[in-house]
């Protein structure tokens, strides 16, 4: 049985941490949500907000920048809107 557990263990280790651009978009959505319900004391804001801006300041730098052709389908889709809208 003490094997069993062993191998486990040993898998385990093995297994890379991964971490995604999403999933530290998703801890600056965190703490947006917690700081606008109060969670944070007075004194731990600018801690807090530090380490919110930095993390917002790296997920914004890490997007893949906009290529030509995405730039051309927004400029199409906006004259569509505007006609149908006429």
């Amino acid at each position: 049985m003490t094997e069993e557990v062993n191998n486990t263990e040993a898998t385990e280790e093995a297994a890379p941490v991964q971490l995604s651009l999403a999933d530290l978009s998703a801890a600056v959505q965190i703490i947006d949500a917690a700081s606008k319900r109060g969670t944070f004391e007075g004194g731990e804001l600018e801690s807090v907000g530090g380490v919110r801006n930095r993390l917002a300041t790296f997920v914004e730098a890490s997007q893949p920048a906009p290529t030509e052709e995405e730039g051309e389908e927004d400029s199409d889709s906006e004259v569509a809107e505007e006609a149908s809208a006429a």
